[in-house]
């Protein structure tokens, strides 16, 4: 059984869609628990978790102190992590337990797709898919399946501030090579409201130019202070 971590901070929006997408598999059995760890909302975020029958939890703002704090008081032998903003489309579930009957040494991320439709949009998330099956470097937004132990062997997420993602995906492959990195079809739909707000082309430079900060070893506290 799965164990869901939601980090989550102002997530009204998008939540409510998010955890629904959530609540077939758990019927069935596939989901044990929903964490949604909050990192300090000011909106109706941990009220609508507590409707769904997620469990909350707080702590300080920061993706890689509440993704680390859902996995710590997770209770499944298997977790996903799972922004927000991210709705899974309807077969993910088919998918997950098929990737679980195989081989534990390995994590899966979905498709990236935004909810947004039109060239801009598809795109990016082509670009985005790209990067991916080249460089193993999925975003955060894609979801991760991961097995308690595997988990657990690379250290688990960071305490950072940016770039938790990127820097557990590094461990996890220079220790179990670029095939722990599985791609699975069901699609994880995220919001392209940050694309929509800052322009698709710089909302990418940005995110590129972040990224490759960080691979030439700026830390994730300078490169959250320019991020902002």
């Amino acid at each position: 059984m799965i164990s869901v971590v939601i980090p989550c901070l102002n997530g009204e929006t998008r939540l409510p869609a998010c955890l629904d997408a959530l609540v077939g598999p758990a019927v069935e059995g596939l989901v044990r628990e929903v964490i949604v760890v909050d990192g300090g909302s000011t909106d109706q975020s941990a009220l609508i978790a507590d409707g769904f029958g997620a469990r909350v939890i707080e702590t300080e703002p920061g993706r890689g102190t509440q993704l680390r704090a859902g996995a710590e008081a997770a209770k499944s032998d298997w977790l996903l992590f799972l922004h927000a903003d991210t709705v899974l489309s309807d077969d993910w579930a088919k998918g997950a337990a098929i990737f679980m009957r195989g081989d534990q040494d390995r994590a899966a991320v979905f498709t990236l797709r935004f909810d947004r439709s039109g060239f801009a949009p598809n795109f990016v998330s082509g670009g985005a898919m790209l990067r991916t099956r080249l460089l193993k470097l999925p975003y955060g937004d894609q979801g991760l399946l991961i097995s308690r132990r595997l988990y657990d062997a690379v250290g688990g997420f960071g305490d950072l501030p940016l770039m938790e993602d990127a820097d557990f995906i590094r461990r996890l492959t220079k220790r179990y090579g670029r095939r722990a990195i599985e791609i699975m079809p069901a699609q994880a739909i995220t919001s392209a409201a940050r694309y929509e707000r800052d322009g698709y082309i710089k909302r990418v430079l940005k995110n590129s130019f972040t990224l490759l900060r960080y691979l030439l070893g700026a830390s994730p506290e300078a490169l959250k202070k320019n991020y902002d």
